[in-house]
């Protein structure tokens, strides 16, 4: 059985004549419209890309690398390969796929095989990422690696070594479906509740959640208290955790059987 993620969101008030953001643009930020985008260097030597009208970057100012690796790899990704050769997973919000090359990077050095799908309708442009200098240190093999995952096509499976297959989805939410307890570990990656609102509800926590196996693991960068309150009541066990480099905590949650 497969779930759709759009079905149980209720609609919010609007005029009739504007597309109501969750159903049009679910990761509005990364739609090439006529923003500003600013590269700007972080606290560990890479960039990100900051968007001066929503006053938010892709990631975090104190290092890009350096978050990602502390939230999705050492608190999410070592954690869901205990006693596993296989995990599959999903992004929410995969952005400049950051995340999917420093776990594709892991899992080739500690022999782990990953079905990784990553949602993202409106990807950066590869060029724009490249210049971000998330390879600069990494070996020849990783730095064709993450080109590999940039230019791999959207919508289908693609083997990106062995061992990782990757699906990237550039749908909107409303066509996504996902299967039913399927997913050991979900990276939430979306833009901010403060920017995008409808992402942090728990109408949208729960939808994920049945994609996830009992006592998968879903770790997020935002530990508000909103954001914690979703989660509690789409079924997750909640653990805040130190956070990465500027950000006092961040938030691991473990799925709970429906049992």
């Amino acid at each position: 059985m497969e779930i759709n993620l759009i079905k149980t969101l209720k609609s919010t008030s609007i005029p009739k004549n504007i597309p109501h953001p969750f159903l049009l643009l679910p990761l509005f930020p990364y739609l090439r419209l006529p923003m500003e985008r600013q590269k700007i260097p972080t606290g560990d030597g890479s960039s990100t890309i900051f968007l001066p009208e929503l006053n938010e970057c892709y990631h975090s100012r104190f290092g890009a690398v350096t978050e990602s690796m502390h939230v999705f790899i050492h608190a999410g990704f070592d954690l869901a390969i205990t006693g596993k050769d296989k995990i599959s997973l999903f992004e929410m919000g995969s952005g400049t796929g950051l995340n999917i090359w420093l776990t594709c990077c892991s899992a080739i050095k500690k022999g782990i095989s990953v079905d990784y799908t990553a949602l993202e309708p409106f990807p950066p442009d590869p060029d724009e990422i490249l210049s971000l200098n998330y390879t600069k240190e990494s070996e020849p093999g990783e730095k064709k690696v993450f080109e590999e995952i940039l230019h791999a096509p959207s919508n289908i499976k693609t083997q990106i070594c062995k061992g990782f297959t990757l699906h990237k989805i550039s749908q909107t939410l409303e066509k996504v479906s996902l299967k039913e307890h399927y997913f050991d570990l979900v990276y939430f990656d979306a833009f901010g509740p403060e920017v995008q609102p409808e992402l942090w509800t728990p109408e949208l926590f729960g939808m994920i959640g049945k994609s996830m196996k009992p006592e998968g693991i879903l770790v997020t960068y935002s530990a508000k208290g909103t954001v914690k309150q979703a989660l509690r009541n789409s079924g997750f066990r909640i653990e805040r955790l130190p956070g990465p480099p500027g950000k006092r905590h961040m938030v691991r949650g473990i799925k709970q059987s429906s049992d």
